[in-house]
Order: structure tokens, then C-alpha cells, then sequence
């Protein structure tokens, strides 16, 4: 599969799949995440499903697996997926916003993530992702970076029947969602089954 060139000075030749993923995965581009460079990218070139989140937390970085935490168990969950289907490549393709773990700040929590990848990589490995049936924007930066014209994450969640049928915005599913699902009921008796009927009508 020939595709555009590889971001950055010095690719003068067209590239395919393994070659932008590997690049990516290589990614040393920003000044350095705090615990050292490890982009956190999955995909096959015959995903079904695109996950685009926001960046990986301490225990992702520390396993080297994207939603290896807390958060992907909540994905899970609201998925009701198994980890060999929600791990395997050539079904379910992860893309953060920001590749590295982004460190913390000082008060506690993660710090915001990095802004060099998404502009920097997202096109070309989207380019290449020919077979994705359904994108899932889970987070407020993925949401801000792709479904435009919204003030907030809620509001674009909660508008979820006006985006097309091939992608849906879903909130991050960190510890923090548990007082935003008290307030937002609609989402759990609403979107989740809509969210699994289209994860299932995508991988079949």
C-alpha cells in the first residue's frame, strides 16, 4: 500500500504501512517525555475499529500497553470486549493524541499531553487505515481535535445521533467519569447500546 511521504525532512520516498508505524513507534520528535520516549501506538492495516484517546497513563507507559489501567477497563466495559479482541491489531487500532506518557503535575494528575503528535502523525497512519468502519473519539482532546463546533466534551457527547453513523464521541473513562455518569444517566441507557451495536456491526 503506497502512501503519502513520512512527516518531517529527509523522506523522499513513498512509504506503506509498517514503514509510517514504525516510524511512529521510533517517534524521539518532542524534547522528551519525563519517563523517556515510548509512543503508545496500535494498528493493522485491517483494523475495523479506530479508538483515537488521549495519551497514556503511568501503568500503560510502565506495560507498554495502551488501556492497560483503570481507564481500559472502564473501555472495556462500556465495549463489553474481550482483551484478545480489544489487543489484536488487525481489529481494534489505538491512536492517542499524544503518543507518550505526559508525566505529572506538580498538584497531582496528569499532565496535559504532548501537541507535536497528533499533527505530526495522525494523517498518515489514519491514511493507511483503509478498513476502519467505525472511529470512536473517547476524550475531550480527541473530541476537540476532530468534531469541531462543540464548547465542551458533554455537549458534543450528548449530540451523539448528529454525527455520522461511522464515528462516535465518548467521554474518558477514568475514575473521574463516575460523578459525570451520575449527572449524564442518558449515557449508559442510551449511547452504550448504540456504541455496542456499531462495535459489533464494524468487527462482524
Amino acid at each position: 500500500m503506497s502512501l503519502r511521504r513520512l512527516p518531517g525532512p529527509g523522506h523522499e520516498r513513498d512509504i506503506d504501512f509498517d514503514d509510517v508505524l514504525a516510524a511512529a513507534r521510533a517517534c524521539t520528535v518532542c524534547e522528551g517525555p519525563p519517563l523517556g520516549p515510548l509512543p503508545l501506538v496500535r494498528a493493522g492495516a485491517s483494523a475495523r475499529v479506530l479508538i483515537i484517546s488521549q495519551a497514556p497513563a503511568t501503568k500503560a507507559h510502565e506495560g507498554g500497553l495502551s488501556f492497560n489501567d483503570p481507564s481500559g477497563d472502564g473501555l472495556l466495559e462500556w465495549l463489553r470486549m474481550d482483551r484478545d479482541i480489544f489487543y489484536d491489531e488487525d481489529r481494534v487500532a489505538i491512536l492517542p493524541m499524544g503518543f507518550c506518557y505526559p508525566g505529572r503535575l506538580p498538584r497531582g494528575g496528569d499532565a496535559p499531553l504532548r501537541r507535536e503528535c497528533a499533527p505530526l502523525w495522525h494523517g498518515a497512519i489514519r491514511e493507511a487505515l483503509t478498513d476502519v468502519r467505525l472511529t470512536l473519539y473517547v476524550g475531550s482532546y480527541a473530541i476537540k481535535e476532530y468534531l469541531l463546533g462543540y464548547p465542551t466534551m458533554t455537549v458534543a457527547v450528548a449530540d451523539w445521533r448528529s454525527h455520522d453513523a461511522n464515528s462516535l464521541p465518548l467521554p474518558h473513562p477514568s475514575w473521574r467519569i463516575m460523578a459525570w455518569g451520575k449527572k449524564n444517566s442518558w449515557f449508559m441507557w442510551e449511547l452504550v447500546p448504540e456504541l455496542l451495536k456499531r462495535v459489533r456491526a464494524a468487527l462482524a
